[in-house]
């Protein structure tokens, strides 16, 4: 990548900020599941909201160094000041929903009992749609940036990434929301289930093809900087955009039809 600018001061920027507060929520929820040893559905009640806070931590700390990469004018545009402002609206009123239904060991997500859950797992829904299409804005202010320290094989991975990311995550997740979890098909009690990750290993999961879906938003700007580096065009990018996709897609699909992606 080369640099066209002086490297910006160090003050914090909003995906900064949401990034440390991600981490500090992060912290927090890794210290409650400690405190806490209830359980829900067999897993800690507190494990739910510390995987989601890992995820805004690594969701935040992508567009913050996306960001920081970009030109002070692109930087301070509406569209992305904006795309900060929606995404941190989305953040607190999703994990401060996840925080109070763990604390009362009630699940936050495809839980219907009451009216009140039911419009929280709506509002959730909208919330969940804004974090991932919000980074399409960022996105193409990184692509348009010319002045930014990325070169063009990165800014394209940036857009590529943030529109695979988004498109496929819509369809992964609105598959998921649609039904009644993440499973397609029963797995017997105490059945295997991947190390880490926790993905069923006896029937099919639809959170291997999500997961796949989410980091399309990581990958594919890696894969720029590595044909930057390599002094490759950037037009190689749509390709290693559309076998992501098509990665994905068989994941998914396999999962659709009962397999797991490991079967153990």
């Amino acid at each position: 990548m080369t640099m066209t600018y002086s490297m910006p001061r160090a003050e914090p920027l909003p995906f900064d900020v949401l990034t440390g507060s991600a981490l500090a929520l992060l912290g927090v929820t890794a210290v409650w599941a400690v405190a806490d040893p209830r359980l829900l559905a067999d897993v800690p009640v507190w494990a739910k909201p510390a995987k989601f806070a890992l995820s805004f931590v690594v969701h935040f700390a992508t567009l913050a160094l996306i960001v920081r990469a970009m030109s002070p004018v692109a930087r301070d545009t509406r569209g992305v000041r904006s795309a900060a402002l929606v995404m941190s609206a989305a953040f607190v009123i999703e994990m401060a929903y996840m925080i109070f239904q763990a604390a009362q060991a009630q699940p936050s997500h495809f839980n219907l009992g009451t009216p009140f859950h039911a419009a929280m797992y709506s509002v959730m829904g909208v919330g969940a749609v804004l974090l991932i299409v919000m980074p399409v804005v960022v996105a193409r202010a990184a692509l348009r940036d010319t002045a930014s320290m990325m070169g063009p094989a990165t800014r394209a991975g940036v857009w590529w990434g943030a529109l695979a990311s988004a498109v496929l995550t819509l369809i992964v997740a609105g598959t998921m929301s649609s039904g009644s979890g993440h499973l397609v098909g029963v797995p017997s009690s105490g059945a295997a289930s991947l190390p880490v990750f926790g993905w069923s290993a006896t029937v099919g999961d639809l959170r291997p093809a999500h997961f796949l879906a989410l980091h399309a938003l990581q990958a594919l700007p890696l894969a720029g900087i590595w044909l930057d580096r390599r002094g490759q065009s950037a037009r190689l990018i749509p390709g290693v955009a559309a076998l992501w996709a098509l990665a994905t897609f068989a994941v998914f699909v396999q999962a659709l039809l009962g397999l797991p992606l490991i079967r153990l």
